[in-house]
């Protein structure tokens, strides 16, 4: 075990996971990565060699001994199939992985599904053809759905799930007679579809004994819901819930070691990772298929867990006796989650070559590469499966949030991810499973924030003297005395509308109300920065104008602006029928506000450790999250016009179109008397208390909410019997209408100031430091669990 020098093949982010546990064995002395990939070069050991090719043998030969390798670890299926462990047996170096014979067992299905049916492993029923007349008479006759599996290597995309016999010829056509997947659809094996649940185990084997690591679930298809096409892998976590001890011994006793038993009777004996894909039917586990190494992105979901020696286990594999009884397989009691993240377009064509960067994760999480490459200096995309972000947590939920928490280090040009890694997992969790998140109604949150990166850099380049032309804040400003009109103030815009909220106002025939949250959402934005509204133009569209509509809309309009003491100065109405239909039209609005440079808010340079936070009371929903909304009153079978649930003074609809509250007058006046006491606001709209704090906080500070600290209205106590703590408080106000940092000295004023005005105060939290610093919570939000239904 001493001095090993190890040899491997493959360029993915299995390679990267193999390469960075690997190092981590006091045996290892070094690894040459062929060809790797960004991610390998920078772990310890690790060099990367792009000279030879992974597929060219001889090469491979000549460059272990030239470099003393002394154990060879082949990562993807191709070389395995083609022999690499033969050729290296031949010059006596050992390698981890099977035989020729043996690797029979991913390179051909027809050959792994009769083996299966010799050894009576369980697995679905099946016919091979290699004669496309008869598979597709074969299908006409068949009276159950289907999978057809291209019987050669199809890099995990061969099998295709069709959802009619029309999908099903076409699939057949486009396999053998198109040749989709090259020779691969020479044959195919067309089984019976089986329900149930997917698992993933990855098993060390010496030809005798079999160890395996922690059961996995990967998402295959490249939609949310398991939608879309088939793709090598866009998730995993481990372990599952399904995978009892009890279904586990089973698997063991019946798939397992009759595997690796009827291998080595059959004359080609297991040695490396055997990965038996497997279906939890309901008639007991069956095999859905082999690989004949390791998987992607299961290796880099279960090695995290690993607490032995990979090397050590290696090593017992490979050598010409059976050593495996004799080394511990050890792993720790937790859960790890991988979230792929992939180029635009992938499974389709995808661009390659696009610049990206990478931060350093924080500890208990992994950046692992898969289509990577150093271009110079510079890291750029190789693939279309391009990095993984992975991550160990005490709970599922942990690990899974962590590993997303991991996915934001992760910036490129176009980069998709699948949102809902796990879910499986959280069906029956009746704490999350049975609830609903804001994805779920069609909205992401974290969408808009990556559209906001985006654009960032195009908005950058209208900068202009008076003003820097930076997003991301509540409004945009122009210093006017800058901008070539000297004394004059700073003159604030934003722009905002009133959303899915528009639904119920059109059901409930009432519209006055959501023209009051059109000037909320824009007025709010604006005090916010410490102008004051002075003008407001709003938008009106709509398929055809109903004037009694349009009326009550503007005259809601009118009073939001008396309200928050600005001039409504003008609008827009467009009909637009191809555009809109029936009754639908949208709304939106932009406020104009004025401030001196005194007066601008937040003042980040003065915020400071232990600043109290105080926070204004709401009148409910207001008008962010009206898609999550309608959704669970959709789930809960009510109708606007029934009684609310929470409120039995009226009924849904009305009580929910309960206008935004307008904040500007009390502010402004509290500002005005207590000088710089307040140090900054925030209005939490869309994205909560989570996403709306952190936009009026110095990157070096974060905010310390206890939300336990005021009373929240039984609207949210209703909603939260039916989405998960964490999405209320990124999605809802949750009570919260407004949030102030204060000076500590300052807060008894500032309250009493605020109460004065007839606002409802809440001392909420204070200002700490924020931990990890910029790559720390900016939002920590204390007995979030009492939110739990």
């Amino acid at each position: 075990m001493s001095s090993l020098r190890i040899l491997l093949i493959g360029s993915g982010g299995r390679e990267h996971a193999l390469a960075w546990k690997l190092s981590q064995s006091p045996s290892v002395e070094s690894i040459i990565a062929v060809p790797g990939n960004g991610g390998t070069a920078g772990v310890p050991k690790v060099t990367n060699n792009n000279t030879v090719s992974e597929n060219d043998f001889a090469a491979l030969v000549d460059l272990a001994k030239k470099e003393r390798i002394n154990l060879v670890v082949p990562g993807p299926e191709q070389p395995l199939v083609d022999g690499v462990e033969n050729v290296f047996r031949e010059v006596g170096i050992p390698v981890f992985g099977p035989s020729k014979d043996a690797a029979r067992m991913e390179g051909s299905k027809t050959f792994s599904k009769d083996f299966m049916k010799k050894h009576n492993i369980p697995t679905a029923a099946y016919e091979n053809f290699s004669d496309y007349e008869k598979a597709s008479e074969y299908l006409k006759k068949v009276g159950h759905n289907v999978v057809i599996k291209a019987t050669g290597l199809a890099a995990g995309k061969g099998v295709i799930i069709p959802e009619s016999q029309e999908e099903a010829q076409q699939a057949l056509k486009d396999i053998m007679l198109e040749k989709q997947f090259g020779n691969a659809g020479d044959e195919v094996v067309i089984e019976e579809f089986m329900t149930g649940d997917e698992l993933s185990i990855l098993s060390f084997c010496d030809g005798t004994t079999i160890k395996s690591l922690p059961a996995a679930q990967d998402h295959k298809r490249i939609g949310e819901g398991d939608t879309g096409l088939n793709t090598g892998g866009m998730g995993c976590y481990a372990p599952t819930k399904i995978a009892t001890p009890a279904l586990l011994a089973q698997v063991e006793r019946e798939i397992l070691q009759p595997t690796v038993d009827g291998m080595r009777k059959d004359g080609f004996p297991f040695k490396g990772c055997l990965f038996t894909g497997l279906m939890i039917t309901p008639n007991g586990p069956k095999v859905l298929e082999y690989n004949v190494r390791f998987g992607d992105p299961e290796t880099q979901t279960v090695l995290p867990l690993l607490k032995s020696d990979l090397a050590e286990i290696m090593v017992a594999c490979s050598g010409p006796l059976p050593l495996l009884k004799y080394v511990p397989v050890e792993v720790e009691q937790k859960f790890s989650a991988t979230v792929v993240v992939a180029a635009p377009g992938y499974p389709n064509s995808y661009p390659k070559n696009i610049p990206m960067q990478v931060s350093t994760p924080p500890a208990g999480t992994n950046i692992f590469h898969a289509g990577t490459k150093l271009s110079g200096d510079y890291l750029v995309s190789s693939g279309g499966r391009v990095i993984a972000a992975e991550a160990v947590g005490e709970s599922l939920r942990a690990a899974v949030d962590k590993a997303y928490e991991g996915v934001k280090l992760i910036q490129f040009d176009g980069m998709y991810y699948r949102k809902d890694i796990a879910h499986r997992a959280f069906r029956d969790d009746k704490s999350s499973s049975d609830k609903l998140t804001y994805a779920q109604s069609g909205v992401s949150i974290d969408a808009g924030n990556e559209l906001v990166d985006r654009i960032k850099a195009a908005v950058a380049t209208t900068r202009r003297p008076g003003a820097d032309a930076i997003i991301g804040g509540f409004g945009g400003e122009v210093d006017l005395s800058q901008a070539g009109y000297p004394g004059a103030p700073i003159i604030v815009g934003a722009i905002d509308g009133v959303g899915t909220k528009l639904i119920i106002a059109q059901k409930m025939n009432k519209h006055d109300t959501v023209g009051i949250d059109l000037v909320a959402m824009n007025v709010n934005d604006l005090v916010v920065q410490g102008a004051e509204p002075f003008m407001f133009l709003d938008y009106y569209g709509c398929s055809k104008l109903d004037v009694s509509v349009a009326a009550a809309f503007v005259e809601g309009v009118a009073q939001g602006c008396k309200d928050a003491g600005c001039a409504l100065v003008g609008g827009e109405t467009a009909e637009m029928p191809d555009l809109y239909t029936g009754d639908d039209y949208d709304a939106a609005g932009a406020a104009i506000g004025v401030m001196k440079a005194a007066q601008r808010l937040p003042r980040k340079e003065a915020m400071a450790e232990g600043d109290v936070l105080i926070a204004l009371a709401s009148s409910g929903v207001h008008s962010n999250g009206f898609s999550l909304v309608r959704k669970v009153v959709d789930k809960c079978g009510l109708s606007y016009t029934d009684k609310a649930p929470w409120d039995s003074s009226a009924t849904v609809g009305e009580s929910l179109l309960t206008p935004t509250r307008i904040y500007v007058k009390p502010l402004l006046k509290v500002l005005a008397q207590t000088g710089e006491a307040v140090k900054g606001m925030a209005h939490i709209t869309g994205g909560g208390l989570t996403e709306n704090v952190p936009r009026m906080l110095p990157k070096h500070l974060a905010a310390e909410i206890d939300v336990a600290t005021w009373e929240h209205p039984p609207v949210f106590k209703w909603l939260r019997e039916s989405v998960i703590p964490t999405e209320m408080a990124r999605t809802f106000n949750n009570g919260i209408g407004m949030v102030l940092a204060v000076a500590p000295e300052a807060a008894d004023a500032v309250v009493k100031g605020l109460e004065a005005e007839g606002e409802k105060v809440y001392t909420i939290g204070k200002l700490v430091n924020r931990e990890g610093g910029e790559k720390g919570e900016w939002c920590v939000l204390r007995n979030l669990e009492s939110w739990a239904a």
